[in-house]
C-alpha cells in the first residue's frame, strides 16, 4: 500500500517527528486491537464492541448554523482546498507521495465531501454511516490517523487564511468539529475492516474494444473479491499511481472469480484512457473495497425500473444476471416486471446488444427500452420522459446508473411525477452550493438523498 517514505538527509525535524507520530499511532491501534474483546476490531460495523457511537454527543445542527451563516467568508471551496493542500504538502512533504500528480480531481472530491457534511450535520447518524464506509475504503490509500491530524492542522491554517479575523474562533472550531466528526467515523470504519485487505491485486485476463473509445475488461483478483451485483469499485492502474477512479462491476459475483468492467475513454491522460488504450492482457491493476447503493437486497425484487446511460449498463447487466439467477434457482424469487431503459447519445454507442437481446427473448419478465439521440439535443430529458411514462408513479423501485447530469435529470422528473424518495436509488454525490436570494445553501438533487462514494482527504 502507498505510505509516506522517509526523505533524504534534508528531511526537516518536523517531518521526522511526524513519522514518529505515525509509528506511535500504529502501536496504539495495535494495542487497542489486541485488548479489545475477542482480540480483534473486525467484529462489526462499528469497529469495536465497547465504543460509544460518535453520533451520540455531537450537536451537528448548531455547527451547521454557524458554518452556513458565515459561508461567504470561506467560499468558494476550491480556493479553500487549494490553500489547504499547499499547507499540508509544505509542512509534510512526504504526504505528497500519497496523492496523484494531478490534483484537480481530488480537490473536487474533497469539495463534495465538505458539502455532504454540511448538508447532513443535522443528521449526524447518516454521516456516521457514510463516513464509516468511507474509512473502510480509504485503507487502500494507506491513510492513517496521524495523517488525518495533519489534514486538520492544514484545514485550520486554510480557514484562517480565507476568513481572517472576520470569522472568529467560533467559525474555525465549528469547521474543525464537523471534519473531526467525519474523520472519527472514518477511523472507526478503518479499524473495523482490519480483517480484510485494503485493496485487491488483479490481473487483466481479457481486453476487448467494443468501439474506438470503449473497452470491456475482465480481471482476475489474486484473492477472493466478495461483492454484490450492483456494486462498484475504485480502480488504480500502475500507469497512474495513487489515482483511483470508480467503475461498476458487470460480471456475476462468483462466476469463476473474474470481474468485468466497462470503460469509456473520457479524455487523454486519465485512468480511462490508460485502461482503454494502454492496458493489455497480463497487466496488473488494483481494486478497492466494493461499495454502492444499487444492490437488490434479500427481499422480493418486485417491479423494477433500471435506468442506465452508456457504460452505466455495466451495473444493470450485473443486476439482470442476479435476477436471472434468482428466477432459475428460487421458486419464490419475487421478480415481477423489470423494465430496462438504456440511453446513449447515438445508436452506434450501443454495445453488448447480443447478450441483452438474448436475455430479453428468454425472460418474459424483462422488457428493454433503448433511448438514443434527441433532435433538440436534450438526450437526458428524452430518457427521463421515457422512464416516467413507463408505469404508474408508484410502481416499484427505480435504480439509476450513469453520468451525474443524467441522474439529476431523471430524479427530478421522477420527483415531479410523484415517485417517493425512498423508491429511487443511485450513487450520486451532492454537487455544491446554490445561491438563493443571496444566501448560500447546500444544493439537493430534486430533494433526493445524495450517496457519498468518493474519498475525503486522501
Amino acid at each position: 500500500m502507498p505510505r509516506p517514505t522517509q526523505l533524504s538527509g534534508s528531511t526537516s525535524t518536523e517531518n521526522g517527528a511526524y513519522h514518529a507520530l505515525l509509528a506511535r499511532h500504529d502501536a496504539m491501534r495495535l494495542r487497542q486491537q489486541l485488548l479489545s474483546p475477542g482480540g480483534s476490531s473486525g467484529a462489526g460495523e462499528s469497529g469495536g464492541g465497547a465504543r460509544r457511537p460518535v453520533a451520540e454527543v455531537y450537536d451537528g445542527a448548531a455547527d451547521q448554523r454557524v458554518i452556513m451563516r458565515h459561508l461567504e467568508l470561506v467560499a468558494p471551496f476550491e480556493e479553500l482546498i487549494t490553500h489547504l493542500y499547499e499547507v499540508l504538502f509544505t509542512r509534510h512533504p512526504a504526504l505528497r507521495r500519497l496523492f496523484p500528480g494531478e490534483m484537480a480531481f481530488q480537490e473536487a472530491h474533497l469539495a463534495r465531501a465538505f458539502w455532504y457534511l454540511l448538508e447532513h450535520l443535522d443528521r449526524p447518524e447518516e454521516i456516521t454511516r457514510t463516513f464509516t464506509r468511507l474509512g473502510r475504503d480509504h485503507r487502500k490509500l494507506g491513510v492513517r490517523p496521524a495523517q488525518y491530524a495533519a489534514f486538520e492542522d492544514a484545514l485550520r491554517a486554510a480557514l484562517r487564511a480565507r476568513a481572517g479575523e472576520r470569522g472568529g474562533a467560533h467559525l474555525e472550531e465549528a469547521w474543525l468539529r464537523m471534519v473531526r466528526f467525519g474523520v472519527t467515523a472514518m477511523v472507526q470504519g478503518a479499524d473495523a475492516a482490519l480483517h480484510e485487505p485494503p485493496f485487491w491485486r488483479a490481473t487483466v485476463t481479457a481486453h476487448q474494444l467494443a468501439g474506438p473509445d470503449l473497452a470491456v475488461l475482465r480481471v482476475l483478483p489474486h484473492e477472493t473479491f466478495p461483492y454484490e451485483a450492483g456494486q462498484y469499485t475504485d480502480l488504480e492502474s500502475p500507469l497512474l499511481p495513487h489515482t483511483w477512479r470508480p467503475y461498476y462491476l458487470a460480471g456475476e459475483p462468483g462466476a469463476g472469480g473474474e470481474v468485468e468492467l466497462h470503460v469509456r475513454c473520457t479524455g487523454p491522460g486519465g485512468v480511462s484512457e490508460a485502461l482503454v488504450h494502454r492496458t493489455v492482457v497480463g497487466d496488473e491493476v488494483r481494486l478497492g473495497p466494493p461499495k454502492g447503493n444499487l444492490t437488490l437486497g434479500d427481499g422480493p425484487a418486485g417491479d423494477l425500473r433500471l435506468v442506465a446511460w452508456d457504460t452505466g449498463w455495466a451495473t444493470m447487466k450485473a443486476l439482470l444476471q442476479e435476477l436471472d439467477r434468482r428466477v432459475r434457482t428460487s421458486p419464490g424469487h419475487g421478480v415481477r416486471q423489470v423494465r430496462l431503459f438504456l440511453g446513449t447519445g447515438n445508436v452506434s454507442d450501443l454495445y453488448d446488444t447480443e447478450y441483452l437481446t438474448g436475455l430479453e427473448r428468454r425472460r418474459p419478465w424483462l422488457s428493454v427500452v433503448p433511448v438514443t439521440g434527441a433532435p433538440d439535443g436534450d438526450v437526458y430529458g428524452r430518457l427521463a420522459s421515457a422512464v416516467t411514462r413507463s408505469a404508474a408513479p408508484s410502481a416499484g423501485r427505480v435504480l439509476l446508473s450513469g453520468p451525474p447530469a443524467m441522474v439529476r435529470t431523471v430524479t427530478a422528473a421522477l420527483a415531479a411525477a410523484g415517485v417517493a424518495d425512498e423508491q429511487v436509488r443511485h450513487d450520486l454525490l451532492p454537487t455544491g452550493p446554490e445561491f438563493r436570494h443571496g444566501s448560500p445553501e447546500p444544493a439537493r438533487a430534486a430533494g433526493r438523498p445524495a450517496y457519498a462514494h468518493q474519498p475525503m482527504p486522501s
